[in-house]
C-alpha cells in the first residue's frame, strides 16, 4: 500500500485493527539524514546480535547496540544486553522523536543491516523488561526497506516501505495482536541503520551501577 503521499504530514495509523501503527514519514532533510547515518555508521558501538534458539547460540550478520538514560538490562533471544549512555546525536533524535509523537522514551535499541541480505524474521516485542503496549518509535535512516506486519490470528498482512529519515509508531495493543518483520531482499545494497525507541520498566540494578556519564540533554540538531 503507498501511504507517502496520504500521511506524511497527518500520521494515521495503518492497521485496521487490534492496535496502532503510525507511519509519519520523513523528518528529516537529505543533507541531515547524510550527517546521521554517517555518525552512526561510525560511532555507535556496533556488536553482532546473538540468540539462543532451541538451545543452540546463534550470531546473526545484523548488528546491535542498546543505549539508554541509566545502565538499563534488556533480555530478548535469552540474551541479556546491559546499555550504555547516550551520546549527544541519539539524544537529539530521541527529543526529535518525542517532540512528533508526544511519547517518552527511556532507552533505544539500534540494528544495522548492511544490505538486503540481511532482515529480521516475525516476532513481536513483548518482553516483560518494556512497558506493556508502550510505544515503540522506529526511526530509520539509509537504505528503504519493507516493514511488514502479520496478524497473529487472521494472519492478515499490512506492509510499508521505510524510507530515509522515516518515523513509524507502533504501540497499545500492537504487540500483542500483530508480529512484525523485516524481510530480506536481493535489491538492496546499501546499509540501513533503524533506531528503535523504547521505555525499560525493570528496576536498575545496584549492584551493576557504574559510572554512567550522560551527554548533553538538549544537544542541537545539525543545521538543514
Amino acid at each position: 500500500m503507498d501511504l507517502f503521499s496520504k500521511i506524511e504530514n497527518n500520521p494515521i495509523n495503518i492497521l485496521p485493527k487490534g492496535g496502532v501503527v503510525n507511519y509519519y514519514g520523513i523528518l528529516l532533510a537529505e543533507p541531515t539524514a547524510k550527517y546521521y547515518l554517517k555518525y552512526l555508521l561510525n560511532n555507535i558501538a556496533w556488536k553482532n546480535d546473538e540468540a539462543i534458539i532451541f538451545g543452540k547460540h546463534i550470531v546473526t550478520k545484523r548488528k546491535v547496540a542498546w543505549y539508554a538514560e541509566k545502565p538499563f538490562e534488556y533480555t530478548y533471544s535469552k540474551i541479556t544486553k546491559s546499555a550504555l549512555p547516550w551520546t549527544q546525536e541519539l539524544l537529539a533524535l530521541k527529543t526529535l522523536v518525542e517532540s512528533k509523537t508526544g511519547e517518552i522514551f527511556n532507552s533505544c535499541l539500534l540494528n544495522l543491516y548492511h544490505d538486503g541480505s540481511e532482515g529480521m524474521s516475525w516476532h513481536s516485542d513483548g518482553e516483560k523488561d518494556l512497558k506493556k503496549n508502550g510505544a515503540i518509535a522506529s526511526l530509520s535512516f539509509g537504505a528503504e526497506r519493507k516493514f511488514v506486519l502479520k496478524h497473529k490470528e487472521t494472519k492478515e498482512k499490512v506492509s510499508v516501505i521505510l524510507r530515509d529519515a522515516s518515523l513509524l509508531v507502533m504501540k497499545n495493543e500492537t504487540q500483542t495482536n500483530w508480529l512484525h518483520c523485516v524481510p530480506t531482499t536481493k535489491k538492496v545494497n546499501e546499509a540501513r541503520v533503524n533506531l528503535t525507541f523504547r521505555t525499560i520498566n525493570a528496576p536498575l540494578d545496584v549492584s551493576k551501577r557504574h559510572d554512567f556519564c550522560r551527554a548533553k540533554i538538549h544537544a542541537p540538531l545539525p543545521r538543514q
